[in-house]
C-alpha cells in the first residue's frame, strides 16, 4: 500500500489518497473539498480509484464526497450508520462554516470488523465513537498504519462538544481499541502531522498512560 496526503478545505483536513502498488488501483478517505485538487493528486500519481472510503459525517471531511461519487461513479463506503445524523445536516452545516456541503446515502454502512478493499489492499475497520457516535478507523495491518479521522491527533484528542458526542466513549476507543494494535502504528489524523501510537501513550496530554493513570 502507497499512501498520499492532501489537506482539503479551510481547516487544513488531510485527506488520504491510498493505493495498491501493484494495480495502481486506489481510494480516497474523507475527500471532503477542493475536488480539483485531489482530481489533480489521483491523476499524477497515476491512480485509478476504486471507491471513496469515509470516516466520520462532518462537513470537511465527507462534505463534497457525495459530488465526488457522482461525477465518478464511485461508491461510498462509511462511516458507522450512527453518523447517519451528521451527514444529514450537510447542506445545513456546509454553509455554516463557508463549505459547498451536499447530503449522500453511502453505498455501503460501516461496522467494527468489517473490511474495505482496493486493488489487493485490504484495510480493517474499526468503530471508534466519541468525536461522533459513528466514527470508524481503517487500519492496514502489514504496514502497521492508521487513519483514524478524528480521533487522535499528534499530541491531541477529538472534540466530543458536539451533538452526540461523548468523551469517554472517545478515552475508551483510544485506549480499547487503538492502543492494543501496538505502539510502532504510524497513524494519520484528520488534522497536523501523523504520528506514532507509541508517541502518544508517552506524551499526549490527553491519552498518554500518565494522563489516564492521574485520572
Amino acid at each position: 500500500m502507497r499512501a498520499a496526503i492532501i489537506p482539503v478545505t479551510a481547516f487544513e483536513q488531510n485527506c488520504s489518497l491510498v493505493w495498491c502498488s501493484r494495480t495502481m488501483k486506489g481510494a480516497l478517505i474523507d475527500p471532503g473539498g477542493d475536488l480539483p485538487r485531489l482530481k489533480d493528486a489521483v491523476a499524477r500519481a497515476g491512480v485509478t480509484l476504486e471507491k471513496i472510503l469515509l470516516t466520520h459525517g462532518h462537513a470537511d471531511h465527507c462534505g463534497q464526497a457525495g459530488m465526488l461519487a457522482e461525477e465518478l461513479g464511485l461508491p461510498i463506503e462509511g462511516p458507522h450508520e450512527a453518523d447517519r445524523f451528521w451527514i444529514a445536516r450537510l447542506n445545513d452545516d456546509g454553509p455554516r462554516f463557508g463549505m459547498d456541503a451536499r447530503v449522500f446515502e453511502p453505498s455501503r454502512w460501516l461496522k467494527d470488523g468489517d473490511t474495505v478493499s482496493f486493488g489487493e489492499v485490504t484495510l480493517e475497520v474499526i468503530h471508534c465513537p466519541g468525536h461522533t457516535p459513528g466514527h470508524v478507523v481503517f487500519f492496514h495491518r502489514p504496514t502497521r498504519f492508521a487513519f483514524v479521522g478524528d480521533v487522535l491527533f499528534a499530541g491531541s484528542i477529538g472534540r466530543t462538544d458536539f451533538p452526540l458526542g461523548n468523551h469517554q466513549d472517545l478515552l475508551d476507543a483510544i485506549t480499547g481499541k487503538l492502543w492494543p494494535l501496538g505502539d510502532d502504528v504510524t497513524f494519520v489524523p484528520g488534522h497536523g502531522p501523523t504520528s506514532t501510537f507509541g508517541q502518544e501513550r508517552r506524551t499526549n496530554a490527553f491519552v498518554s498512560d500518565a494522563a489516564l493513570a492521574r485520572g
